[in-house]
């Protein structure tokens, strides 16, 4: 389970920042003088500078993990995995790491990116989160769809990460699904993840190959491409 001031991505910026976007800017009365010469925040340095000072705060914090929430997983059964699609290929990743899945909203570039896998930032109720691409950081090639007919929704997955949660757009979200962990054990020991990154096994799922992703390894990269 997440711990609670984890979810809430609001209540340490909110002290920590002055949000002018949400007041005066284009979110707020659009009363800000500066709104004329910028059109909108995100052109604004006051917004880009609230930006930087949201990717040194990851920097700065340190991974706290439950001993006793680890515990009562380690009894369990079966494992909690959302499923979720990028380009062509399916992926798991233990729901553990994941605060909420969103709708797709607007990313903003900034202006000095601090690694290829950073895209921007988006304004999650009122707060700057970190954009990450899982497609740079997983070495995946961008894809297309596959041709099902159905509708396809892309959604932002929004993630616990050390410095706090960051988003990561995905192509399609299948749901979470509770796996039982003897195949999960196969899947880890069949050595079919060799040379994937980031990846704890390969396992059969509706039909498709799923790859299961090492969540520590993963969120320790996220960490890295923001610092």
């Amino acid at each position: 389970m997440i711990p609670s001031d984890t979810l809430n991505v609001t209540h340490e910026d909110a002290r920590a920042i002055d949000d002018c976007w949400n007041r005066i800017g284009i979110h707020g009365d659009k009363s800000c003088p500066l709104l004329d010469e910028h059109i909108h925040c995100r052109n604004c340095t006051v917004y880009s500078d609230a930006a930087t000072r949201l990717l040194d705060r990851y920097a700065l914090q340190q991974d706290e993990r439950d001993p006793v929430a680890t515990a009562v997983e380690s009894e369990l059964k079966t494992r909690s995995l959302l499923m979720f699609r990028l380009g062509e290929e399916w992926l798991g990743l233990a729901t553990r790491s994941l605060v909420e899945v969103a709708p797709l909203q607007a990313i903003h570039s900034l202006p000095h990116q601090r690694s290829r896998a950073l895209l921007g930032v988006a304004n999650v109720r009122g707060a700057l989160v970190a954009c990450l691409s899982l497609v740079e950081l997983l070495d995946l090639e961008a894809g297309t769809a596959p041709a099902t007919g159905a509708r396809v929704m892309p959604r932002m997955l929004i993630i616990a990460a050390q410095g706090g949660p960051v988003v990561v757009p995905v192509d399609e979200v299948d749901g979470i699904h509770a796996i039982d962990e003897r195949l999960l054990e196969a899947a880890s020991r069949s050595g079919a993840q060799a040379g994937a990154k980031y990846t704890r096994g390969v396992l059969p799922f509706k039909g498709r190959s799923l790859r299961w992703l090492d969540e520590e390894q993963l969120l320790s990269a996220v960490t890295r491409s923001l610092t």
